[in-house]
């Protein structure tokens, strides 16, 4: 596997990726996903040869604060190490920020997941998070 830098945005494989993952929301307007791609921090894929397997898409400033927006992996690649991957290339590319944040589903497996690679969750750092949808 090799984890590289998304430049290109090809529209067909991040349509087929969010489908997949049932992130259907992001698709009903491509424009939007692809503006959101451009203008991101950093943008990193998982390849196995020429097969795309994952994504993870950083917004921020990249000094004071980092946001992981996105973090997908293709249905049949999940539990295979992409995802751990992905985030450990984020979390060596940003060893100083203080602050590098998420948002995910609350599951017994991503709340794991994320906590096996030293997150924390808000409630447990004295702080709360809001969301305005």
């Amino acid at each position: 596997m090799e984890i590289k830098e998304y430049k290109n945005y090809k529209e067909a494989e991040i349509r087929r990726l969010y489908t997949e993952v049932g992130w259907i929301a992001y698709t009903e307007n491509m424009p939007v996903l692809e503006q959101g791609y451009k203008n991101s921090l950093l943008v990193l894929a998982a390849y196995e040869r020429d097969e795309l397997l994952g994504i993870i898409r950083v917004v921020g400033d990249g000094f004071t604060i980092v946001f992981i927006q996105d973090i997908l992996v293709f249905p049949g690649a999940q539990r295979k190490g992409v995802g751990t991957a992905l985030l450990k290339a984020v979390l060596e590319r940003y060893p100083d920020v203080r602050q590098i944040e998420l948002t995910t589903d609350n599951t017994p497996e991503t709340v794991a997941f994320y906590k096996s690679l030293g997150f924390s969750e808000l409630s447990e750092t004295g702080c709360c998070g809001f969301m305005r949808c």
